[in-house]
């Protein structure tokens, strides 16, 4: 199918930054084909698409998503204290990824799924737990997110806080099973919209040799490992008191860090190990919204990191809104970045998208996959390269978000889907989230096992 957008804006937000007025797009199945001005005229289209007054980006990447989290929303549970990332962990994540079935989860995919694709955000990248429902579990998300036609990556974080050593075991041998599921598609020359990489919970729920299972793991299937790192300073001093050695060193140890590795939240990490992560090329995820939320605080460091890149927690797919707050949380920390940097963190992700799905991501030019927003902003002042990240940060929102095309299928069009039922999913999650709450509030914080080593 051929597609064409005629007279648009073209804004490039990957480097270099770039505004081209009035351009047609021309887009062939899932790429584009090529991109300028007066270039659709004699072309034989299927579907053409007047974008005169609007702005065409590159789809926005959620660099850590927790797709369990779509039906916790406003969740009605009887919950204890929650003064520190623990309490905030036990009271409320943990009970729910344990009340997670297949069901619940299947909408919760369905459901963030919907989120992203409204919100402009075309692929997300997923750290998922749910320890009495682990497999098959990636391939319930996997099939959420290919239903509404969203592109991801999904990982499950292997951790021993319920079952122990059980519990890493199952979890290792979905995260390989999943991914020799996605090998098993491609070899068939099927579309897979949903990767997998392997994954782990925290350095302070995996014993050595939980760890040793998951680097055999990345091995066995050419995957990069997404886990969280320091998020509070429990983690690091958990790791200090057991192992006498930081976080990042402990990864190394392992074999765990390299081009294809993501870090999440990383807030207690010291220099050495910004150094250390940026020497390997890990990937570094910031979470500006979750990180306020569970009050855990604000590193110094993230100016230094090579490969920062945006995620929400599961605070939604809202990428728009991720990166104001992370430009306006640095301003209030008196940080040096400035909207541009966060626009490159923005496009940066796609790099990370390009280790695991075929073709070039993140740019509106020829031989790109046709991963694109179409935007109905109407900018009061003058907009050229120079000064678009600040359009992007103080102006544009989700809501000018008016169109989204993904691996070349128009699947929101003048703010519908097209090709789900949007109010039908929604009902019947809300039946399912009712059930699930239930659930939760039956389980108590202290259901987990609380190992020791």
């Amino acid at each position: 199918m051929v597609t064409v957008i005629k007279n648009v804006r073209v804004f490039q937000t990957g480097e270099p930054v770039e505004i081209i007025e009035n351009a047609d797009i021309i887009v062939d199945g899932d790429t584009i084909r090529s991109v300028g001005k007066g270039i659709a005229s004699s072309v034989k289209a299927d579907k053409v698409i007047d974008g005169t007054g609007k702005t065409v980006i590159p789809g926005l990447v959620c660099g850590h998503h927790h797709y369990y989290s779509g039906l916790s929303r406003a969740m009605m549970i009887s919950a204890g204290p929650q003064t520190d990332l623990i309490q905030i962990l036990k009271e409320w994540w943990w009970r729910l990824d344990r009340a997670l079935d297949e069901e619940s989860l299947y909408y919760s995919s369905l459901v963030c799924s919907l989120d992203a694709i409204k919100n402009g955000t075309t692929c997300n990248i997923d750290h998922h737990e749910s320890p009495n429902f682990i497999k098959g579990s990636l391939s319930v998300i996997a099939k959420g997110m290919e239903e509404t036609g969203v592109r991801g990556i999904v990982a499950y974080g292997i951790t021993d806080r319920n079952y122990g050593m059980k519990e890493i075991r199952d979890g290792v041998e979905e995260g390989i099973r999943f991914a020799k599921e996605v090998d098993s598609r491609r070899a068939k020359g099927e579309n897979v919209l949903c990767d997998a990489m392997t994954g782990g919970h925290a350095p302070f729920t995996i014993p050595e040799e939980g760890m040793e299972m998951l680097a055999d793991s990345a091995k066995q299937t050419n995957r990069g490992c997404h886990i969280h790192v320091a998020e509070g300073e429990y983690d690091v001093v958990w790791n200090h008191h057991f192992y006498n050695e930081d976080i990042i060193d402990r990864l190394e140890r392992h074999g765990l860090l390299s081009d294809k590795t993501l870090l999440v939240h990383g807030i207690y990490l010291n220099e050495h190990e910004i150094d250390l992560l940026n020497e390997r090329g890990c990937y570094f995820a910031h979470n500006p919204r979750s990180n306020m939320n569970n009050e855990v605080g604000y590193s110094k460091f993230i100016p230094e990191v090579k490969n920062l890149i945006l995620g929400t927690d599961g605070c939604g797919s809202n990428m728009f809104e991720e990166a104001k707050i992370a430009f306006f949380k640095n301003r209030d920390a008196k940080g040096p970045l400035w909207p541009g940097d966060y626009l490159k963190a923005l496009s940066r992700a796609n790099g990370l998208v390009e280790k695991y799905h075929s073709g070039k991501f993140g740019r509106i030019e020829a031989g790109y996959k046709a991963d694109l927003d179409i935007l109905s902003y109407r900018n009061p002042t003058p907009m050229v390269a120079g000064n678009a990240a600040g359009h992007f940060i103080w102006g544009m929102s989700s809501n000018c978000v008016e169109s989204v095309m993904i691996n070349g299928e128009l699947l929101y069009e003048n703010y519908r889907f097209t090709r789900v039922d949007e109010q039908e999913i929604y009902a019947k999650a809300t039946e399912v989230a009712k059930k699930l709450w239930k659930r939760a509030d039956s389980l108590s914080a202290s259901g987990t096992s609380g190992i020791k080593r």
